[in-house]
Order: C-alpha cells, then structure tokens, then sequence
C-alpha cells in the first residue's frame, strides 16, 4: 500500500539508490495483547522509510543525479525532511558547512521548481481539453485553474501545502502527487553531547526559521550517534540512558511519521495470531472490517469495540 511509505530527504549524504527500510509501529497495546494471548503469529502496524540522499542545488535540473532522487520523492506519501545541526569531520557536507537552514531552503526550493516544470507540462494538456469542450467538462476546467494557481503560487515561492484550497480544488491536485504538496515533519539530528545537554547553537534558530516558514510544523530533535550507539550495544543501552538522564527519540519519530500519513489501526485478537489492521483515519467500522475480508463488510451487523485500561482491556458493544 501506499499509505506506508515516507521519505527522509537530506543534503548530507551521496549514493544514487535510496535506501529503503520497514519498521514496526511501536505501541503498548500491542505488546500486552501478544504477552496476554501469547500467539506464534504477531503483525504490528508498519511504517516503510525510503532514506533519499544527495539532494542538491540545481537537483531539478538534474545536477547531482537529482532527477532520479526527485523521482524517489514522487513516490512517497509524505516526507522527513533531516536538519543535520552537527559538527564532524570525519562527515563531510556537500557545501562546505553546516547550515541546516539553508540546506533546508535548498531542497523545498528544488521541489518547488520540480512541481513547477510538472505543471508547466501539463497544464497545456489540460487546456486542449478545456479548449475543445468548454464548459461541458467542468472537471477539467476546475483542474486547468487550479493547476495555473498552483504553478502562480509555487512561482511565489510558496508550498502547495501551505495554501488554501478548496474541497473541489483539492481534487483536482489530488491527480498530480505534487512534491510540495506532501506532509512534512522536521528531523534536527544533533550530535550525541548536544542532545543529552539538551542544547545546541541551531536549535531556537531552526524553530524560528520553521515558526516564520513553516508554521504549525513539527520537528523533532534527536541524535543518530546516540541511537547507533543503542543499538550497537543493546545490553548497555538502558543503564546508558539512565545514566545521562535521556531517552531515544526513534520511536516517536515512528509513531508521528504513521500519523501524519493519515493512518489508524485496529486489532484482532487471538490464540492464533494478534494482528494490527491498517486504516485511513476516519474509515467506518463496515469498511474496516471489509479490510479483513470483504464478506465482513457486506454483512455487518455490528463492532465489538474494546478500551484499554491498565493492564486489561474493557469491551462493549456498539451498533452502528
């Protein structure tokens, strides 16, 4: 499905083939439902992340292999858009220095004109159609305005995203998968020192910038240092934490990146196996149950729902 992919975008790292990973969706509720029915089969919730490197200026032009990353971006749902705020040597960055700001600017900027030589493309097709129909086609005439309002805006400088649209616009976009147009949460990857300390020179700056830029954004500080270093030395990872009084930031990089994409689970519940079902947010119960199989939803008569409390679950029913 869809729905599970993201892409981690960055101006740090090099390699033309992104790097794809799949992991599981941590939650509480799960882990007592496999402890309690103890099944042989366990299914979490997933989320895919397609790390998508060596994004640079002049990448919509092509410059730095950028056609084929942009085309990586395409393909993803929503996006983590990595802030290197660290200093190394040993990691060298394309432009010299380290300004998470600027590199941040550099690749909205890029997707920005990606979408706009997209629409500049298309909007012509579009208008033959427009063209020889009229106002017998309303759907293509409501999609050519809203592309030349798009493509106006982006030429403004400003996100898809970011803009107001109307339920009959946003169908239309809905057809072009435009890059700026996806969900955006801000990972600020500090060095081990700086994230325990809880402090860094980038940190107030970035959140002004994003207050200003992106406002309502999320972003999340953590440090890949630290989190290799967890899982390189599993046995020590839990007196290390304690240790520095601090704690990873991977997992709830997991839980919001799920979120932002617009998704939900239920379980089922068994000696067999405890499963997490994927849904989009706001799906009823007949067509969640017609994700387990399709002559669930046809003949549905009602959801037995169950709330966790501490330690157990309470479960009542409920017609719908």
């Amino acid at each position: 499905e869809r729905g599970f992919i993201k892409a981690v975008v960055s101006t740090q790292s090099t390699g033309i083939d992104p790097n794809e990973s799949r992991v599981a969706v941590p939650d509480d509720r799960f882990d007592w439902l496999c402890d309690h029915f103890k099944p042989p089969s366990k299914v979490p919730a997933y989320l895919q992340v397609v790390d998508i490197a060596g994004l640079v200026k002049g990448a919509s032009e092509g410059a730095g292999l950028g056609n084929a990353f942009l085309s990586h971006i395409k393909a993803c749902d929503a996006i983590f858009s990595m802030m290197r705020v660290f200093d190394d040597p040993d990691v060298t960055h394309v432009d010299g220095e380290v300004d998470p700001i600027r590199d941040t600017e550099t690749i909205f900027q890029e997707l920005r004109m990606k979408d706009i030589a997209y629409l500049t493309d298309n909007i012509e097709k579009v208008h033959k159609i427009v063209a020889r129909m009229g106002d017998k086609d309303k759907a293509a005439k409501n999609e050519y305005e809203t592309m030349l309002k798009a493509r106006e805006l982006l030429q403004e400088g400003k996100d898809v995203r970011k803009c107001t649209w109307s339920n009959k616009e946003i169908e239309a976009l809905n057809k072009h998968l435009l890059l700026t147009s996806k969900p955006v949460i801000y990972l600020i990857n500090m060095s081990e020192k700086d994230y325990i300390k809880k402090k860094g020179k980038w940190l107030m700056k970035i959140k002004q910038y994003l207050d200003e830029a992106d406002p309502g954004a999320m972003m999340i500080p953590f440090s890949g240092a630290l989190e290799q270093r967890l899982l390189d030395d599993p046995d020590n990872a839990k007196t290390f934490l304690e240790e520095n009084k601090t704690q990873s930031n991977l997992n709830k990089i997991i839980v919001q990146g799920y979120k932002t994409l617009g998704l939900q689970y239920f379980f089922t519940v068994g000696t067999d196996e405890v499963r997490a079902w994927t849904i989009q947010k706001y799906t009823k119960a007949p067509q969640a149950a017609g994700k387990i199989h399709s002559d669930m939803e046809r003949g549905f008569i009602k959801a037995v729902v169950s709330t966790q409390s501490t330690g157990s679950f309470n479960t009542f029913n409920t017609t719908i």
